[in-house]
């Protein structure tokens, strides 16, 4: 299985966030797993990347011409595409992956994690999709789905889209369980034509 994960480009973080990422990529080993990530040589992308390519699996490094430009490209890859664009990368990952994990990230994770499940709601795709909650570090956002539930912005049975995980070890336990669940339509109404 190839497996996108997203996840921080920051070298700056605590330990306890590469530790969960040097787990998952154990985990992946074992399991036989790819990589599919944003190609970057920095952060928990890069300590990632190096450990699965240690294990002898593939890693698959996509990255945009502009972030490739800046010598931020990865070292560590069995293959290493270039895209012209953010929208071109995005788009090439989620199309080789079956499944998606965010680890803790900034802005960039976050835009692409939310960007699979949006996807996932409309039925672009029926992988499926987990947080790692590292350190609590997702917990704001969580709150900010269930205000969102609470408000009627989104249907209640959508939490059953994407799976929230403490640790790299619960994430594979729900991967290997996964099996899509027809969610509905996500519009509370639909008018008349």
């Amino acid at each position: 299985m190839n497996i996108c994960v997203f996840c921080s480009s920051s070298n700056a973080v605590e330990e306890v966030y590469f530790s969960e990422a040097e787990c998952l990529a154990k985990l992946m080993i074992q399991g036989e797993h790819n990589l599919v990530y944003g190609g970057a040589n920095v952060g928990l992308m890069d300590a990632l990347a190096i450990k699965l390519l240690e294990g002898n699996r593939e890693v698959i490094g996509i990255i945009p011409q502009k972030i490739f430009d800046r010598n931020l490209a990865a070292k560590h890859v069995s293959n290493l595409i270039v895209t012209e664009t953010m929208d071109q990368r995005k788009s090439m990952m989620r199309n080789q992956s079956d499944a998606f994990i965010a680890l803790p990230g900034g802005f960039g994770t976050l835009e692409e994690i939310l960007e699979v499940l949006t996807l996932k709601q409309l039925d672009y795709h029926q992988k499926p999709i987990i947080f790692i909650n590292t350190n609590g570090f997702f917990d704001d956002l969580f709150k900010q789905f269930e205000k969102s539930y609470d408000e009627k912005f989104a249907r209640e049975n959508y939490r059953k889209m994407y799976y929230i995980a403490n640790n790299s070890e619960e994430a594979f336990a729900y991967l290997q369980d996964y099996s899509y669940e027809d969610l509905g339509a996500k519009w509370f109404d639909v008018p008349n034509k």
